[in-house]
């Protein structure tokens, strides 16, 4: 079963066409930074879940998600009492979302920022 971690951007009103677009790049590369920390944290053996890793984006409704996908995916994310390699743990996706969201909303206001210039 797929592991998969998704945010909307809503709350924004109607946004023209150009700023919604500079928050859809925004939120593309939000997504492809939160895949690396979560690439940095997920459990390893032989690489196979980390190598499932894929972030995705809909740019119409500015929904962006990191997923992986093999069988064991949500059982590696939700069970703390396995152990892993150092650095690497369950909750490979929820902690990156909290520890980066900060980091993410400053990604996505840099690029509306450069597409108001």
């Amino acid at each position: 079963m797929p592991q998969r971690s998704t945010l909307k951007l809503d709350g924004l009103g109607k946004l023209d066409k150009q700023v919604h677009e500079a928050a859809a790049d925004g939120l593309e590369l939000w997504m492809e930074h939160n895949l690396q920390v979560s690439r940095e944290q997920v459990p390893h053996e032989e690489g196979t879940l980390e190598r499932t890793g894929v972030a995705s984006v809909d740019r119409a409704s500015l929904t962006g998600a990191v997923s992986y996908d093999t069988p064991y995916a949500t059982i590696q994310h939700e069970r703390l009492d396995f152990q892993h390699d150092g650095g690497r743990k369950a909750k490979y996706l929820e902690d990156p979302w909290d520890s980066e969201a900060k980091v993410g909303l400053e990604i996505v206001a840099a690029q509306v920022r450069r597409a108001l210039q």
